[in-house]
């Protein structure tokens, strides 16, 4: 066979074209998978932001920013990202040893649409997470929908096969730290100052030296169960962010409509820490994961869980010869 390379071999004389991986790859649509997400990892149009000016004739208004920015490092290829969270999740590995095993793996480098073996990292496991995060729900259901149509295409399975689901639902934690009023109140704090010292806003006060310290004595007196004293504690926290949100307030009047609408994101969710009490229903566990809940699990080791419920969907096969009805696939 020729080869646009007279050093090196291609993959497919290297490997055995009925490996499953080797005929998925031939299978899959990824024209069809590449056309679909290409949208959605487009570098998008910006608006710009207006800069006001001088000159003979007098102020002038210019518009920075706005059009597709092509800056930056060049995104990588749709079905090499597609294919690395593809065997991430069917063979159960992490983002970094995926990557790791991709180097060695020769079966899988041509599952990615590689023509010749490869011996370095595809890319860096980071922008594994970065791609799910811009892929989306959507783009999550468009590949699964691609690959269930695929495998029906192969007959791997029938479509009988997929008639019966049966979800189920469990708790999947939220990667959050213990949510102790404490601990909740100086994040709130920490964060409104950064925030509003980043948009430009010059504070009364900020109270970094105070909120550290507040931080470290609630710790020793919930260690030591000295509650009057944790309480009193308590308190002053509520105080200072009370105040610092105040004054925050009363400056963001001034900002823009983007710039303001980004913060009132953030002062909302400090604002219910502020408020909220032990007692209280849908209360906020983590700044940065609002959707987390309190779940009560009652196992001994662990009564209550941080994060969400999580949907699995099982389909069952119905009516195989050799199979009994409603066996699991």
């Amino acid at each position: 066979m020729s080869t646009d390379d007279f050093f090196r071999a291609r993959l497919e004389t290297m490997i055995d074209m009925r490996h499953p991986l080797a005929v998925l790859a031939t299978r899959m649509p990824w024209k069809e998978i590449e056309a679909a997400l290409a949208p959605v990892l487009a570098h998008k149009d910006r608006a710009g932001r207006g800069i006001e000016g001088a000159d003979l004739f007098g102020p002038t208004l210019a518009v920075a920013g706005a059009g597709v920015s092509n800056a930056g490092r060049p995104r990588l290829p749709i079905r090499l990202m597609v294919s690395l969270l593809y065997l991430k999740h069917a063979y159960n590995e992490s983002d970094e040893s995926v990557v790791e095993r991709w180097a060695e793996n020769v079966y899988w480098q041509f599952f990615s649409g590689m023509q010749y073996y490869e011996p370095r990292l595809p890319c860096d496991a980071t922008q594994i997470g970065r791609f799910r995060r811009v892929l989306g729900e959507a783009g999550v259901e468009q590949l699964l929908k691609s690959t269930i149509e695929a495998a029906v295409a192969m007959k791997a399975v029938k479509k009988a096969e997929l008639e019966m689901v049966i979800v189920d639902t469990t708790v999947q934690e939220k990667a959050i730290a213990f949510p102790t009023d404490s601990r909740l109140l100086e994040v709130a704090r920490e964060k409104i100052a950064r925030l509003a010292r980043r948009a430009g806003l010059k504070l009364r006060q900020s109270y970094e030296r105070e909120g550290r310290e507040l931080r470290r004595k609630a710790s020793g007196y919930a260690h030591a169960k000295q509650t009057r004293r944790l309480g009193r504690t308590l308190r002053r926290q509520r105080t200072i962010l009370g105040a610092l949100l105040r004054d925050v307030q009363r400056k963001m009047v001034h900002l823009d409509e983007k710039a303001r609408a980004a913060l009132q994101v953030w002062i909302e969710r400090a604002q219910r820490i502020h408020t909220q009490r032990k007692n209280d229903k849908n209360k906020l566990y983590a700044l940065h994961a609002p959707e987390v809940e309190c779940i009560s699990k009652g196992k001994a080791r662990q009564r209550y869980e941080f994060g969400v419920k999580s949907s699995l969907a099982i389909t069952h096969r119905q009516g195989l010869a050799g199979e009994r009805p409603g066996a699991p696939s």
